[in-house]
């Protein structure tokens, strides 16, 4: 753990205490995922590398965005920032990383993002995300991002794979303040298809809240995928979901940059003739657009991910996204 001081001692509210289990357990956990709740035969919730916690606070200082305060428990830890794009010098890239390798049962992760007036973030993963196999309980992460007024703000994580048997709840809250910028995207894939493993998971859950800071509801996102289940067991490859495919990726973009229609029109034209299967609409109070896409094959998935992302960057800052290759 490597707590960061605020350039600014007792100009902030004083933290919660990051290792109580309300602060990292999850809070209304889908049906689904509960109903596996149990004592582990191994290390279980709370225990010793079982929790893992980032907190990171963003502020613009000389010029550029710096991390100001930062908070970690391994198994989650950061690298250091970096500069690295010629055409947003001042935008911080922080590279979030898992020393376990992945999720395993019991785990509970819990992150904080809190960026500050006018700053410039981008928040990525270092690899897919793995959740193993689990024999008892379930695993869960809540990921936290308020973004005030001014901030440019993306949070595009690699995707997410679910292995065999695995059991997993995620709850994304986004707190976006009028003035502010907020890309958000996830990628999920049916396995570890190589393997040969096709939603033989137990339960994957996820919840995206997107909202104000006085709460009005912008946007809700809600996944349950249990294979097996419904009147035919094709609830998760129905049409419904993913209609039969491999993959699903999805990007949220929270803005008054633009109007949402031009937002939306930009979606479009990013993935017009790249072949994937997608849908593009607007989001409530011209506040945004989103878009979501299916296919089998990764590679094209990634690169219509990008294409987008690139899109909104052109559209939003004027200046086309980096290389999205890993620093």
């Amino acid at each position: 753990m490597f707590p960061v001081p605020s350039a600014h001692p007792g100009s902030s509210p004083p933290r919660p205490d990051r290792l109580a289990p309300g602060y990292y357990t999850a809070v209304r956990v889908p049906p689904e995922v509960a109903a596996l709740a149990g004592k582990p035969d191994t290390l279980g919730p709370g225990s010793p590398a079982k929790v893992g916690i980032l907190d990171l606070a963003f502020a613009v200082r000389g010029g550029r965005t710096e991390l100001v305060e930062r908070y970690q428990k391994t198994p989650l830890q950061i690298m250091r920032p970096l500069w690295i794009d010629p055409a947003m010098p001042g935008m911080s890239h922080v590279c979030l990383m898992a020393t376990g390798g992945g999720i395993a049962q019991a785990d509970r992760y819990r992150m904080d993002f809190r960026c500050g007036p006018g700053t410039e973030v981008h928040l990525t993963t270092q690899a897919a995300t793995k959740v193993f196999r689990m024999e008892h309980d379930y695993a869960s992460q809540r990921v936290h991002l308020t973004a005030d007024a001014g901030a440019y703000v993306e949070y595009l994580p690699d995707p997410l794979i679910p292995f065999k048997d695995s059991r997993f709840y995620q709850r994304t809250e986004v707190t976006v303040a009028p003035g502010a910028t907020v890309v958000v995207g996830d990628t999920l894939t049916a396995g570890r298809l190589a393997r040969g493993e096709r939603h033989a998971y137990r339960v994957l859950a996820t919840d995206l809240c997107v909202a104000r800071p006085d709460g009005t509801l912008l946007a809700i996102d809600t996944l349950r995928l249990v294979p097996g289940s419904g009147a035919r067991g094709n609830a998760v490859v129905g049409p419904g979901v993913l209609a039969g495919h491999d993959h699903v990726a999805s990007l949220f973009v929270v803005t008054d940059r633009a109007p949402a229609a031009e937002l939306a029109d930009a979606l479009h034209g990013a993935l017009a003739g790249l072949g994937v299967l997608y849908g593009v609409s607007v989001l409530p109070h011209d506040c945004g657009a989103w878009v979501r896409l299916l296919d089998d094959s990764p590679v094209e998935v990634a690169a219509a991910h990008t294409a987008i992302w690139d899109a909104v960057r052109r559209l939003l800052t004027g200046h086309p996204a980096p290389d999205p290759r890993k620093p």
